[in-house]
């Protein structure tokens, strides 16, 4: 039995190796392959390929410039992220986290876009 349940552990963590493998990469983010999109699945993945295309920045060469570049999107991409748990979450603790998450993100984004506005 004991050799049963460690194969059973051994095939649960191969499993997504191989999925990964045969092209789920990284924009799958574990998403189960044959679900029914529902509203905030859809909210999600558009927020999610929003922020990544807009991760896709042209490097400088400065890590300074090129760090706030990149997380400007990125946190630009928490906040829809958080907005959709607003929209559709139901859990108290989680919705709360999603407030501060917008609130906290979006302060950090006016701190970034404001030293950026500096370099120029």
């Amino acid at each position: 039995m004991k050799h049963f349940a460690t194969l059973f552990a051994a095939l649960l963590l191969a499993a997504p190796i191989a999925a990964h493998a045969q092209g789920a990469g990284h924009q799958q983010h574990g998403r189960p392959a044959a679900t029914a999109d529902s509203p905030s699945t859809r909210a999600f993945k558009e927020a999610n390929d929003r922020m990544h295309r807009d991760m896709t920045i042209p490097f400088s060469g400065d890590a300074d410039r090129d760090f706030v570049a990149g997380m400007i999107a990125h946190h630009q991409g928490a906040i829809d992220m958080a907005r959709v748990v607003l929209q559709h979450g139901k859990h108290p603790e989680i919705r709360k986290l999603a407030q501060e998450i917008v609130g906290a993100q979006e302060k950090e984004i006016a701190q970034m876009k404001a030293w950026q506005a500096r370099q120029r």
